[in-house]
C-alpha cells in the first residue's frame, strides 16, 4: 500500500525530473559537440524533441494533479452556492470528456502508427513510442481529474454533514 501511495504522489514528478534532466544533458552535450569538437550527434535533436513531447503530455497530467492549469474564473468567481457547484461540475464533466476523447483517439492513432511499422528517421525507434505520449498523458490526466472529483465530492459531503450536525 505504501508503494502505491508513493507512486501516486511521486510518479509524474520522478518521470518529469528524470526526463527534463536527460533532455538538458543531451542538449548540453550536443552544443559542446558542435562548438568544441565541430561534430554532432546525429540522433540528439530527434531524441530531445521526442522526450520533450513526453514532458508536455505527462506535465499536463501533473498540472492537473496539482490543480495548476490555467482557468478562466471570471464567471465562476461571481457565483456562489449551488450555481457555482453546478457550473464547476459542468466544467469537470467537459474536461473529463475531452481527456477521455484524447485518450481514446490517441490510443487509436498510436495503434495505427505501430501497425504500420513506422520508425523515427534518425534513431530508428518505433514512432508509436512517440505517439503513445498522448494516450498515456491524457489517460493519467483523466485519472487525476476523477481523483479530484472524488476528493471534492467527499469533502462536500463531509462539509454538509458537519453543517447539519451543527444545525441541530
Amino acid at each position: 500500500m505504501k508503494i502505491l501511495k508513493l507512486l501516486d504522489e511521486k510518479l509524474e514528478e520522478w518521470f518529469l525530473v528524470t526526463l527534463l534532466g536527460a533532455v538538458t544533458t543531451l542538449v548540453f552535450v550536443q552544443v559542446i559537440m558542435r562548438y568544441v569538437f565541430q561534430s554532432s550527434l546525429f540522433w540528439s535533436e530527434e531524441a530531445a524533441r521526442y522526450m520533450f513531447i513526453w514532458l508536455i503530455w505527462i506535465g499536463a497530467a501533473y498540472a492537473t494533479k496539482k490543480k495548476s492549469h490555467i482557468a478562466i474564473t471570471i464567471f465562476t468567481a461571481k457565483l456562489k452556492g449551488i450555481p457555482k457547484t453546478v457550473v464547476n461540475a459542468i466544467i469537470m464533466i467537459a474536461w473529463i470528456g475531452f481527456a477521455v476523447f484524447l485518450t481514446v483517439t490517441g490510443f487509436q492513432l498510436t495503434e495505427l502508427i505501430i501497425s504500420r511499422g513506422q520508425l523515427t528517421p534518425a534513431m530508428r525507434i518505433p514512432m508509436g513510442l512517440v505517439y503513445a505520449s498522448v494516450p498515456v498523458g491524457c489517460g493519467l490526466m483523466t485519472f487525476r481529474l476523477i481523483q479530484h472529483v472524488v476528493k471534492d465530492s467527499i469533502a462536500a459531503i463531509k462539509e454538509r454533514k458537519e453543517k447539519t450536525n451543527h444545525g441541530n
